[in-house]
């Protein structure tokens, strides 16, 4: 499936709920959301026609998202679903690990085979201060979870922010010294609370190579560059929405809880899936695909994206 500018379409980020039991600074308002009605939030049934009429299309890569999707009941059994469609080849989750320590190994069993996991800070109390009620253990807990369970290779990512964390650089990027993981560093986005954050808090990612500049290049993974510490286990990942556009490597689609099609992280456009079924679902995809633009606006702090929605409510 390509779009109209060659760009081979093969990943889905399918968000299963836009609830979330932490309240990450940059992604939601302090009070949380509105909880939406049961009835407007994709059924499991609908969720894996979806994903099959995508599959069908081309889409080969499916990363579950929320909020934090493992807060949704059934979750793993969702999984399996999803996992037993034919032609797809791998299935991941994005979560903020407070809950697999209990959840990793069904996770596993169920067929999922990796998690990315939010690892913004490495201090305890600032990780309350930034989620407003978590506590940074239970995500150290859920990591090392997920390491017993084989969810590997384990992705941690960080958003890079000015004031806040960019002191933990080096200790971020230790971590990938004696363990396989892949430490990934991304650039603040002015995507809803996100803009009101102040410009200084804005930094490039090119500030982790300064801090450590004896990362060597490894070229790419998707939207992210790949560093390695000389002799280290793991990886370092640098992505960089504003400091530098990736979007014309960019192979994915995103649809939301409530059933609307994103081509574009940062675009306004929804195209509604629900109630679709068969061809008529697949020709809304393929509709999805042929709209994803060549590249979004550029992107500014304090200045918010076109898209409306807030992150919990899009899909990481």
């Amino acid at each position: 499936m390509q779009d109209r500018f060659e760009r081979k379409i093969s990943y889905l980020r399918l968000s299963v709920t836009d609830l979330c039991n932490l309240r990450c600074r940059y992604c939601m308002p302090e009070e949380g959301i509105p909880k939406r009605p049961h009835d407007e939030i994709l059924t499991f049934e609908e969720l894996t026609e979806i994903v099959g009429a995508a599959v069908e299309l081309g889409v080969t890569k499916v990363r579950i998202t929320g909020g934090e999707p493992l807060v949704r009941r059934g979750i793993t059994d969702l999984c399996a679903d999803l996992r037993a469609i034919p032609g797809l080849k791998e299935l991941a989750v994005t979560t903020n690990g407070v809950l697999l320590p209990e959840l990793a190994k069904p996770l596993k069993e169920a067929g999922v085979d990796r998690v990315n996991i939010s690892l913004d800070t490495l201090d305890p109390v600032k990780y309350r201060e930034l989620t407003r009620c978590g506590e940074l253990q239970q995500v150290l807990d859920g990591i090392e979870a997920a390491r017993e369970a084989g969810l590997a290779p384990i992705k941690l990512n960080a958003v890079l922010m000015g004031g806040f964390n960019d002191d933990e650089i080096e200790d971020l990027v230790e971590l990938t010294r004696t363990r396989d993981l892949q430490m990934r560093f991304i650039e603040l986005m002015p995507v809803g609370p996100g803009a009101s954050f102040a410009p200084e808090a804005f930094i490039p990612c090119a500030e982790v190579l300064a801090r450590v500049p004896e990362l060597v290049p490894e070229g790419h993974a998707g939207v992210s560059r790949q560093y390695r510490l000389p002799g280290g286990a793991g990886t370092v990942g640098l992505i960089t929405p504003i400091s530098h556009e990736f979007c014309s490597e960019c192979n994915r689609i995103r649809v939301t809880s409530d059933g609307k099609l994103k081509p574009c992280l940062h675009s306004a456009e929804e195209i509604p899936l629900r109630g679709l079924h068969g061809e008529a679902l697949r020709e809304a995809i393929r509709r999805g695909v042929l709209h994803k633009p060549a590249s979004h606006d550029i992107l500014q702090p304090g200045v918010r994206t076109a898209g409306e929605r807030t992150m919990n409510a899009i899909g990481g």
